[in-house]
């Protein structure tokens, strides 16, 4: 029987080495966790395109895109799963709370933005930052 992966234990190269879903596919089910993975290609947008590993668990599963250059926390705009089946539009009456990263080219750094101004909470073991008007 194959030992199974924990991502706890694996280096960077051993991420990259996980298949890689279908292109355009969205049928993997669903995961417990997603890692962020910065490539080293560069975006046609100039940032780092980056990979996102789907894990159920600490098990990592597959390696889901590789050639987005921002990942949309609860989608674009922040509407949520399906939101098109649910509105048919772009919604108006619910206030907007997207949050976006990049990974910075030359520096390979993350960058985490809403679509509205940051206020972080206190330095404690957990670190949060709420989008405010």
């Amino acid at each position: 029987m194959k030992k199974k992966l924990n991502v706890e234990n694996m280096s960077r190269k051993d991420f990259f080495k996980l298949p890689v879903r279908a292109h355009f596919s969205s049928d993997e089910g669903l995961f417990s966790a997603i890692v962020l993975l910065p490539t080293l290609r560069k975006h046609d947008s100039g940032y780092r395109s980056l990979d996102f590993v789907g894990c159920r668990g600490s098990e990592p599963i597959c390696r889901l895109s590789g050639c987005s250059d921002v990942l949309n926390l609860e989608g674009i705009g922040g509407f949520g799963f399906k939101w098109i089946e649910k509105y048919g539009k772009c919604p108006n009456t619910i206030p907007v709370s997207g949050w976006a990263i990049d990974c910075l080219f030359k520096s390979g750094l993350f960058r985490i933005w809403p679509n509205k101004k940051i206020k972080v909470g206190a330095a404690l073991s957990t670190f949060e930052i709420f989008s405010v008007e």
